[in-house]
């Protein structure tokens, strides 16, 4: 018993039922949601337990300072963590001149007032290195959806317009596609786009606590963009 496969649909329309292929798309500048920094604590001695114990010391305070502004901060973590001798450049054998030792954190804040007054605290602590802020959008923001929405309205209005010009109107959506949506990256990580600062601090802190910074938040930009297939009343030509 042979049994007769359907044919695979055709990617173009007929006489009776003409198709039109659009392309919507969508711009959107918005405030950031979130902004984050990264902060270095380093330490540094001539033994091994000295610079650990500094810099256990030092990571404990910058966690503290941190945590003290609440409900500012939505998340903080901990990264890479490393201690490591550094050895004699000159002489016989390897002899180890000191030991050094760095704790990387990540802070996640969404009160941006109290973010320029923790990174300058931040930084006016001893070999302490802090780096941005960098400025995004929570992945289930509602400028995405926002932008999705406008692309899609875009696309039918396109279409409604090549359809008028043609003295006829839409009959069916055949297919609305996402664009690249295998290949999205929608939580960049620290590189993104927005810039930075940088700040580090070597020696001891001053007794009077610095100016806090004014960062001026970064407009993020939302893009969206879909292909879209309508059928249309055959027009008469």
């Amino acid at each position: 018993m042979t049994t007769h496969e359907p044919p695979p649909p055709v990617p173009y329309g007929t006489p009776d039922a003409p198709r039109i292929a659009v392309r919507g798309q969508a711009h959107l500048d918005v405030d950031p949601e979130i902004a984050r920094i990264a902060i270095t604590v380093t330490a540094r001695g001539t033994d091994r337990r000295e610079a650990l114990t500094d810099l256990t010391r030092r990571n404990t305070t910058v966690l503290d300072l941190v945590k003290t502004y609440g409900d500012a901060v939505e998340k903080l973590e901990t990264g890479a963590f490393s201690i490591s001798p550094q050895l004699t450049k000159h002489g016989r054998g390897e002899r180890i001149r000191a030991y050094h030792g760095r704790v990387h954190l990540t802070a996640e804040l969404t009160d941006f007032t109290a973010l320029g007054e923790l990174t300058t605290r931040l930084a006016d602590l001893d070999l302490t290195h802090v780096d941005g802020p960098w400025w995004d959008l929570r992945p289930d923001s509602p400028a995405h959806r926002q932008a999705r929405r406008t692309a899609v309205q875009e696309a039918v209005q396109r279409a409604r317009e090549y359809a008028d010009a043609l003295g006829t109107t839409l009959a069916a959506l055949v297919e609305l596609a996402d664009i690249g949506a295998e290949n999205t990256n929608p939580y960049p990580a620290m590189e993104m786009a927005g810039g930075g600062m940088r700040m580090a601090a070597y020696a001891g802190s001053a007794t009077d606590e610095a100016a806090p910074l004014d960062l001026e938040p970064q407009r993020q930009h939302v893009y969206a963009e879909v292909n879209a297939r309508f059928t249309m009343a055959p027009p008469h030509l």
